[in-house]
């Protein structure tokens, strides 16, 4: 399988958003309604035009077939290192277990690296025990405790 990376476009949007909905914990948070909430479109503009963003899409056959968005954040630890952040991986569902994800997140790590990263961290719902653990056989250790607040 030969899977092709490129950013995000516009026109991507709805099914973007459909992945992102597509479990059981993005259909309570995700809106699909047609047209697509304006919010969708306001947050892409911002990180197409955000240098340390990049919401890149997989394609299989000039298809989607998975997404995920990596940020680039220069820190003062670490002696002033720069990290990835990955964030918002989907497959198709009907797609999972394929190694798609797997060939996502390696080019992830290899893009990282690319830009002089010094680490590449990420975060997983605690109820995605799958994701998780194939997380964990890509050589991600949960070596920190991460805590969250809702602001509204």
């Amino acid at each position: 399988m030969t899977l092709e990376f490129r950013r995000a476009q516009k026109s991507d949007l709805p099914t973007l958003v459909l992945m992102l909905a597509d479990d059981e914990l993005g259909k309570e948070r995700e809106c699909v309604d047609t047209p697509l909430h304006v919010n969708y479109l306001s947050a892409f503009e911002e990180i197409d035009k955000d240098p340390n963003n990049e919401l890149i899409v997989a394609l299989l056959n000039n298809e989607i077939v998975g997404m995920q968005q990596l940020t680039f954040i220069r820190y003062l630890t670490h002696t002033g290192t720069k990290r990835c952040v990955i964030e918002g991986v989907r497959v198709l569902k009907h797609l999972r277990g394929q190694g798609i994800g797997r060939y996502m997140v390696s080019w992830a790590i290899n893009t990282a690296k690319e830009k002089g990263c010094s680490l590449i961290q990420l975060t997983s719902n605690k109820q995605r025990t799958r994701a998780i653990n194939f997380y964990k056989t890509m050589g991600f250790v949960a070596s920190h405790e991460g805590l969250k607040r809702p602001l509204s």
